[in-house]
């Protein structure tokens, strides 16, 4: 059965079919090759297209992702940062979608609500793409189990650990992308957090294990989770717009869920690692400076800055986040290609 997607938007992952899901997985994959072999050149698809990415929250990899995807279809892209309009304050959001969507031919947006993005979508009359809510990461998630069927083939059976803070908005999304592929899932951190997994996603992604294979398991031992891994995947364990003042709190409540040499040693051989990025691995940044220096002495895991992953797994052969990381425009190129359509 053909997947059209055009009109659609991209508010959350789980709007979508197991079949449209993995139909932009699978089209991800092919616009890479195109672009390897440089087809791209003179295959615009889009010119004269126009697209606006807002961002509240600033992003690296989110927004050059977009403009050099929306560059490779042949679109002009319009940055709108934290500051850089009315979105909220002394416009609301409905109006400022209506005038959007007359103006461009698509909207992504980067922000904290939920609500705000599935505003947008119904409001603004064209295809509206989570760039990041508090809530998920859809477009993270094309690029994540993008990197894994190109490294692992088909990933029905394949075991997945998401490890850290699994209920922020990428242990939800890494869940919901395991449901759509039939991946065995295991959410392991500290056994308070299963509670605070939204129930609704559970609901939603045990239905889709059962149409499509694979499992939902927590666990609060890293050593035993990792068992016969494929994928090792964390994230940080204060996310970007949370205070500072987390950080102890998580760091006491994280501290046995770093992803070490010992946890991959305890997966499988080829195991994978994977990240969303940025990664706190090392001291190089000032926030991981902050943290060695106010924290190091009272929680020795974190007194060389790293704090989610140590930076013998970042700098070794398992970690796959920087193939993760490019593939990030490559699947957001084949979000707007097959939602605006051609």
């Amino acid at each position: 059965m053909p997947v059209n997607l055009k009109g659609r938007s991209l508010d959350s992952l789980l709007n979508f079919t197991t079949d449209e899901v993995n139909y932009l997985i699978d089209l991800s994959i092919d616009l890479k090759k195109s672009k390897y072999q440089g087809l791209h050149i003179n295959n615009r698809p889009l010119v004269g297209k126009n697209i606006a990415i807002m961002f509240q929250k600033d992003s690296t990899r989110t927004r050059c992702a977009f403009e050099v995807a929306a560059a490779d279809l042949g679109m002009s892209v319009t940055y709108i940062g934290p500051q850089g309009s009315n979105f909220g304050k002394k416009e609301s959001i409905e109006d400022t979608a209506k005038v959007l969507g007359r103006f461009y031919d698509g909207i992504e947006f980067r922000g904290f609500a939920q609500a705000d993005v599935d505003a947008l979508a119904k409001y603004s009359g064209v295809p509206v793409w989570n760039g990041l809510t508090d809530d998920e990461h859809p477009t993270q998630i094309i690029a994540d189990f993008m990197t894994m069927k190109e490294k692992l083939g088909d990933l029905k059976g394949k075991k997945m650990v998401f490890i850290g803070d699994f209920k922020n908005n990428m242990g939800h999304s890494c869940l919901i992308g395991a449901a759509f592929t039939g991946m065995h899932i295991v959410l392991c951190g500290p056994q308070s957090y299963q509670k605070e997994v939204r129930k609704d996603v559970i609901d939603k992604c045990k239905k889709l294990f059962e149409l499509n294979g694979g499992s939902l398991s927590f666990s609060t031992n890293k050593l035993e989770a990792a068992k016969d891994a494929d994928v090792i995947y964390t994230d940080v364990w204060v996310s970007l717009g949370e205070p500072f003042e987390l950080f102890e709190s998580r760091i006491n409540e994280l501290q046995n869920f770093q992803v070490d040499m010992a946890m991959i040693k305890a997966a499988k051989p080829s195991v994978m690692f994977l990240h969303c990025l940025p990664a706190f691995h090392d001291d190089h940044t000032e926030f991981s400076k902050e943290i060695a220096a106010k924290f190091g002495a009272k929680f020795p895991v974190v007194k060389t800055g790293a704090m989610e992953v140590t930076d013998e797994v970042f700098q070794s052969k398992y970690n796959k986040a920087f193939d993760e990381a490019e593939n990030r425009m490559h699947s957001i190129k084949a979000i707007m290609l097959a939602t605006i359509g051609y």
